[in-house]
């Protein structure tokens, strides 16, 4: 296992993220953060680490900057603009293609709250690429009309409990036109703190990203 911490450009932002690199790695996972969250997520960290376990290279990125980041705990500015996000998240599929030890390897994209309709806007500019999206408690339909757009398959997992987001999930899911499933975890919440209900997450989108990328 070979980690790093990497700088990717975007624009004028230098976006720092952990790239995890297991040996005979059968594609990257690219992490997209919900709202408020960063790189740090202990949530998605246990979710890339089951992701690496299972042999995929993981990339977790902070997608604002940390003038960005001080700024929106006021604002809450960037942090909701999707199409910003979006655009960060195509460029880093970009420089994962350039880099020798990814150049081949096929990109899945994990979005978490608002982090998951950028990561649908994602696919929908990165077609060739982007082979599959697992979204966990995520907003797609903030997606927009890119819903209907995105060409690889789609997996939302839900807490049973979080109520108002499983609806906006199976609302998005109805706009989909490529491959989706909807699951369900039974009891669990938004953050999905029950006991066992993050580890469900986890293997559900090691067996997603083993099926489709």
């Amino acid at each position: 296992m070979v980690t790093s911490t990497v700088t990717v450009p975007s624009g004028g932002a230098a976006l720092t993220g952990d790239l995890g690199l297991p040996a005979g790695a059968r594609g990257v996972v690219l992490f997209a953060h919900g709202s408020g969250s960063s790189r740090f997520s202990p949530r998605n960290r246990a979710v890339a680490t089951a992701l690496r376990e299972a042999g995929f290279a993981t990339l977790l990125l902070d997608l604002l900057t940390e003038d960005e980041d001080r700024e929106d705990e006021a604002t809450g500015r960037h942090r909701f603009d999707i199409g910003l996000l979006a655009g960060r998240l195509a460029h880093t599929v970009d420089w994962l293609e350039r880099r020798p030890q990814t150049a081949d390897l096929p990109v899945g994209l994990f979005g978490a709250s608002t982090g998951a309709a950028a990561a649908l806007v994602a696919a929908t500019a990165r077609p060739r690429r982007v082979s599959a999206v697992v979204s966990r408690g995520g907003r797609p339909d903030l997606a927009g009309d890119a819903l209907g757009l995105v060409a690889c398959p789609v997996l939302l997992v839900v807490g049973g409990d979080d109520e108002t987001v499983l609806d906006l999930n199976r609302r998005a899911a109805g706009r989909l036109s490529a491959a989706h499933h909807v699951h369900v975890v039974p009891g669990a919440t938004h953050l999905f703190p029950e006991p066992g209900a993050l580890e469900e997450v986890a293997a559900l989108a090691a067996g997603w990203f083993r099926e489709h990328l």
